[in-house]
């Protein structure tokens, strides 16, 4: 029994509760219906104090001890007698063993409310299954944030709020965190209005002049462009969190990207992958790709200087004789504003175009020197080849209808690819602006 003892005013308050049957200056009797329903509160998993508060009790009052007092013994009879064990025995009886036996009436309405109650703990016991069963499934491989919000949801929703512990430990993460993640609500918004902001200015040089684009290709038209500046963990970041993917060149399973374990060059191999020489003019690259368009191909040759990227003459057609490879020389010797080195010299594969006797005659008119790839090695090429993936990346030449859209699309996009594609290994500069850096230079 507590050691507090009620005064007048005290009992007066305490008689106003529904939940007390009797109060004197000593003790308190509660009714049977609070007791059944402590019962069923402390089984879904209240705490005993919170119990009593959330049905008008003053805690202060009545004392912390007889409030656990009360629920300790109350357990202990609902575990022998169930529900029946709650009700008052004084009420019938002066502490003398019953000699009068129960109706058959009294029988059965106890054992309805026996069997309502467990029925009630069933129920209660499935749904906590469940619960459990979904926030293990769920919860699997998610980031802890994702974990948080699956818990609040979970809990709020079937009025577990007092199981936090136990779905926190179910999952692995802390209380503490938990707690942590539900106060945090303005911040995260905050945040969320933050990346969103982002995100359109992300989507703006992502499609920039008609072109999807890396993240390392955003930061630099950001930067570029749009004098704003990101880093690039932020920008990939948002881009994995709303979904922005950039082309990516699908490998192809018949070509294997290997070195040539013999190698039979027609002519020497001059550039020995030293791509980078920082002179202008001085390397170039040229190879010939198919673009497939409308149930026929077209051919596209292009000349690449190694050292700035720029793609310096190009030349597309329906067919894949030798003129395509002398008519894109043709063109480039054309070009008035470009100054080759005197040691200029062109790369390619040993292609039956390159090895031919008509095209090696004519670089020898115009005073090009001529280098080769080891055989079946593209990566000794591999800035030229890197160029046509891009390019296909980004070209739907399968929808054209006729070999003049092709060639529109090519002219376009060598002309974005020159001028407006930064490139993160050339200072983040396009190709003729790199160019002009280094001429400058």
């Amino acid at each position: 029994m507590s050691k507090i003892r009620f005064s007048e005013v005290d009992i007066l308050m305490l008689r106003q509760n529904k939940n007390i049957l009797r109060v004197s200056e000593k003790a308190i009797s509660y009714t049977d219906e609070f007791k059944r329903l402590f019962i069923e509160d402390y089984l879904a998993g209240k705490l005993p104090r919170n119990i009593f508060r959330e049905n008008g009790f003053n805690e202060e009052l009545i004392g912390v001890k007889r409030i656990e007092q009360a629920a300790c013994h109350w357990k202990a009879a609902y575990e022998v007698n169930g529900i029946i064990g709650l009700s008052d025995s004084r009420k019938n009886s002066s502490g003398r063993p019953r000699l009068k036996s129960l109706t058959p009436q009294e029988i059965i309405e106890r054992q309805e409310a026996k069997i309502e109650l467990l029925e009630a703990q069933v129920d209660l016991l499935k749904k906590l299954d469940v619960a459990e069963r979904m926030v293990l499934n769920k919860g699997k491989d998610l980031e802890v944030s994702c974990i948080f919000e699956l818990l609040h949801h979970t809990i709020e929703s079937n009025g577990f709020k007092c199981m936090v512990r136990y779905f926190c430990e179910l999952l692995h993460v802390s209380r503490s965190g938990y707690y942590n993640y539900l106060h945090a609500v303005t911040t995260r918004m905050a945040r969320e209005d933050s990346d969103l902001a982002a995100k359109g200015l992300i989507m703006k040089a992502f499609v920039r002049r008609g072109y999807k684009k890396g993240s390392r290709s955003i930061k630099m038209v950001l930067e570029n462009e749009f004098s704003v500046i990101y880093s690039i963990k932020r920008i990939r970041r948002i881009m994995r969190k709303y979904g922005i993917v950039c082309p990516h060149r699908k490998a192809n399973p018949y070509k294997q990207m290997a070195k040539a374990t013999k190698e039979h060059r027609t002519l020497p191999n001059r550039l020995q992958r030293n791509f980078k020489q920082g002179i202008p003019g001085l390397v170039l690259l040229t190879d010939i790709t198919y673009l497939p368009y409308c149930q026929s191909t077209a051919y596209l040759s292009t000349i690449l200087d190694a050292s700035t990227g720029e793609v310096l003459a190009h030349h597309i057609s329906d067919r894949i004789t030798l003129n395509i490879a002398t008519d894109t020389i043709i063109k480039l010797k054309k070009q008035k504003r470009l100054k080759l080195n005197k040691d200029a010299f062109i790369h390619s594969d040993q292609g039956a175009h390159y090895t031919s006797p008509k095209y090696q005659e004519l670089l020898k008119i115009n005073k090009l020197g001529q280098s080769m790839s080891r055989r079946g090695n593209c990566w000794d090429n591999a800035p030229q080849e890197s160029f046509f993936g891009h390019l296909k990346d980004h070209i739907d030449n399968r929808s054209c209808k006729t070999l003049y859209e092709i060639r529109s699309k090519v002219d376009d996009y060598i002309q974005y690819y020159n001028n407006h594609r930064y490139q993160w290994e050339r200072q983040k500069m396009a190709p003729v602006q790199y160019r002009n850096h280094l001429l400058s230079a």
